[in-house]
C-alpha cells in the first residue's frame, strides 16, 4: 500500500443541513483561520485504517438502509479548554456507533476504542482566556432543540482539509 493510499478513515455524523449551516457558519467566524479547513462536524471515528475502505463503504451503507434518521439533541455550549464547541446527545448515535465500532473490533484506535462526547468543534487552540470570551459572548445564543441525523460520511485524512470518500444517507425503518 502506498503512502498516498494509507490515509485513515474518518467517520462522521451529518448533521441536519440547517443546523450544518449554522454551525459551519460559527466554525468560519470563530476558528483560527489558518487551522480551519473543514465545514462543521460530528466525528464519530478519527482513524479507521485505510486498507478498511471497502469494508466500510458496505457497512455503513447497509447501515444507513436499515436504519431512519437519528434523534439528536443540541444542548448548548461545552468548553475544550483551548476551544468551544456546540455539545450534542443522542443515545441513538451512540448506539449505532457502538455498532460499527463492534464490527471493526481489533482495528480501532486507542482514541476510536472510547465513545466520544458529541459535539460540534466551532473554536479550537486558541486560548482559554479567548475561549471563555467566545463562551460569554455566545451565552444563550444556543438553545436546545431536538434534531435529526441525516446519515454517516466517510473521509480520508489528508493531514489538513479532509478527502470526501461517500455519504450515507439514512433511509431505513428502525431506530438505532
Amino acid at each position: 500500500m502506498s503512502a498516498a493510499d494509507a490515509a485513515p478513515l474518518i467517520v462522521t455524523a451529518q448533521l441536519p443541513r440547517d443546523l450544518h449551516a449554522r454551525y459551519t457558519a460559527l466554525r468560519t467566524e470563530h476558528f483560527p483561520p489558518e487551522r480551519n479547513y473543514l465545514d462543521a462536524h460530528v466525528t464519530l471515528f478519527h482513524a479507521l485504517p485505510a486498507m478498511c475502505e471497502a469494508e466500510a463503504c458496505t457497512y455503513l451503507k447497509r447501515l444507513a438502509g436499515e436504519f431512519a434518521p437519528v434523534a439528536g439533541q443540541v444542548e448548548g455550549l461545552m468548553s475544550l479548554g483551548g476551544g468551544t464547541a456546540i455539545k450534542l446527545s443522542s443515545p441513538d448515535m451512540l448506539a449505532l456507533r457502538d455498532m460499527i465500532a463492534e464490527h471493526f473490533r481489533g482495528m480501532l484506535t486507542q482514541q476510536d476504542q472510547h465513545r466520544p462526547r458529541l459535539h460540534i468543534t466551532i473554536q479550537n487552540k486558541v486560548t482559554a482566556k479567548e475561549a471563555k470570551a467566545l463562551q460569554a459572548a455566545l451565552a444563550g445564543t444556543i438553545e436546545p432543540r431536538p434534531f435529526a441525523f441525516r446519515g454517516l460520511a466517510l473521509f480520508r485524512y489528508r493531514g489538513g482539509p479532509w478527502e470526501a470518500v461517500k455519504e450515507f444517507a439514512f433511509r431505513g425503518r428502525s431506530a438505532a
